[in-house]
């Protein structure tokens, strides 16, 4: 069965956000976007065009959120919650945000794209020469690393691949050295090109 079949399936033929029934599409929820059908939903075009391009938002139109945010599907959870946050300023959504439960992975989901983090509160991970780190990256160790607890040092020009990154702390990160995941200080390493 094709994944827009299974979403027409799973959603009725309705936007999965505000109940439209027309002009109907795939949308895949960033960053776990890999074409799942628990990864996507099923949404009409104005939800998806407002969804991408915060400049067209219609405020009234996502009171439908009322409804939707009650959704037993994670990927819907996560855009009502990001959209609720994005309009946030707004009385009634903040009443809705304070209502809305995410379990800890599907919180975690729609807060990873930074969606309702002001500059200020967004925090960076800088390597060694000041370059910004992003999940997935591969950093190079500058020098070598004593890994407590597990016996082992972590040599000078280790390469480190798909590191995650500490989410409150910009000064640490998590990746895999010798089939053990460890936590590295930014200040020990350089991105890799």
């Amino acid at each position: 069965m094709s994944l827009e079949k299974e979403l027409q399936e799973r959603s009725q033929s309705t936007c999965e956000l505000c109940g439209a029934t027309e002009n109907l599409g795939v949308y895949e929820v960033p960053p776990d976007a890999d074409g799942r059908v628990d990864a996507c939903v099923y949404a009409c075009e104005t939800c998806r065009t407002q969804l991408e391009d915060p400049d067209k938002v219609d405020v009234h139109h996502w009171r439908c959120l009322n409804d939707s945010m009650w959704s037993q599907v994670p990927a819907v959870q996560v855009l009502a919650w990001r959209m609720l946050t994005r309009l946030r300023a707004e009385g009634w959504t903040q009443d809705l945000l304070d209502m809305l439960y995410l379990d800890e992975d599907t919180l975690q989901w729609a807060q990873a794209t930074g969606e309702g983090e002001s500059e200020e509160d967004t925090v960076k991970h800088l390597d060694s020469n000041g370059v910004v780190l992003e999940a997935g990256d591969t950093v190079v160790l500058i020098k070598d690393l004593n890994v407590k607890g597990a016996g082992f040092t972590a040599k000078r020009g280790t390469a480190v691949r798909n590191i995650s990154l500490v989410h409150n702390n910009p000064e640490h990160i998590e990746g895999r050295v010798n089939k053990q995941k460890i936590v590295i200080l930014t200040k020990f390493v350089k991105k890799s090109s």
